[in-house]
């Protein structure tokens, strides 16, 4: 039995500024390849994430309904955690997929879409010495002398 699923997608905005298209074929193709029934999938904004995410501070957000068995989902969710350039996801099952969304996702696939230029990436920047502390396993805590004193005296 096949249940309609909506999903939005964050993708990484290095993925969209070398190729729209492309971008939206990592969502429409994991669908397809789980035997899913496309019946829109769009890009939705381009936005400032609320906390940096694999060091990127923004990401393009594509928003896609789609019918497929309910037995398939965990391979297509597994897919997305793989994908390197899928940032975050979120599937829920939906009841039906509205005309205006069928709408907007008929004129992006037009011929005279155009897709707004995102702004400059804004992708921390982190020198080498940040990134081996983020790599390192030492926890450095700082102890109060109060409590010093009385472990000392064990």
């Amino acid at each position: 039995m096949t249940q309609i699923y909506e999903t939005l997608v964050l993708l990484d905005n290095d993925v969209v500024r070398a190729d729209w298209k492309k971008a939206k074929a990592i969502v429409t193709d994991t669908i397809t390849k789980y035997d899913g029934t496309l019946h829109s999938c769009r890009r939705w904004d381009e936005k400032r994430l609320a906390y940096p995410i694999n060091r990127k501070n923004r990401a393009t957000y594509y928003i896609a309904y789609f019918e497929m068995p309910g037995d398939k989902m965990p391979g297509f969710r597994r897919d997305f955690e793989l994908n390197e350039r899928v940032l975050r996801y979120l599937v829920v099952c939906a009841d039906e997929v509205s005309e205006e969304e069928k709408k907007l996702a008929a004129e992006e696939d037009g011929t005279e879409y155009t897709v707004p230029e995102p702004p400059e990436d804004d992708a921390l920047e982190i020198t080498e010495e940040e990134a081996a502390e983020d790599l390192s396993d030492d926890i450095d805590v700082e102890v109060p002398a109060e409590a010093g004193a009385l472990d000392s005296g064990r």
